[in-house]
């Protein structure tokens, strides 16, 4: 404080700040609250990406669905590969092709598209991209065949 400045002169607006975050731990408590109580009000990546993989499948599983009988769809978040594995890329799905009563199986690894698309509408395609060539290659069909919208941009 000045010596030479009165006492009774007022304190800058500068000098007095007010603040919530007086200890510097950020924000506190919730920032969206949720709109029933004990359900979290945002989803999780995981969930938005299980969500974009049902919607693919709904669709493609309606249509073929007397020609593909029983099958199975999984979202893991990656891909278990041996320790000799000697290609360098990373499978972004996997099919596994059923027999007798056992149902075929299509698993759709999160992470690796996760990290070849930096917008939603690009994941919304390469998901498409990759459960299309997937499902076609159990039908024994053409991509074109399977979904339209597989050619088009």
């Amino acid at each position: 404080m000045d010596p030479s400045a009165p006492h009774d002169a007022p304190i800058a607006p500068a000098a007095r700040r007010r603040t919530r975050d007086r200890r510097g731990r950020g924000m506190r408590g919730p920032g969206v609250l949720p709109r029933t109580l004990g359900t979290p009000a945002l989803r999780t990546d995981r969930e938005r990406f299980d969500a974009l993989v049902l919607d693919v499948v709904t669709i493609l599983d309606d249509r073929w669905r007397a020609e593909l009988g029983l099958v199975e769809y999984a979202v893991e978040d990656a891909p278990l590969v041996p320790d000799d594995w000697s290609t360098e890329t990373v499978p972004l799905s996997s099919l596994i092709r059923g027999s007798g009563t056992t149902p075929s199986r299509l698993v759709v690894f999160r992470r690796p598209l996760e990290h070849r698309c930096e917008t939603r509408e690009e994941l919304r395609a390469m998901v498409l991209t990759v459960v299309v060539e997937q499902v076609a290659e159990l039908l024994g069909l053409p991509t074109e065949v399977v979904d339209p919208r597989f050619g088009s941009d």
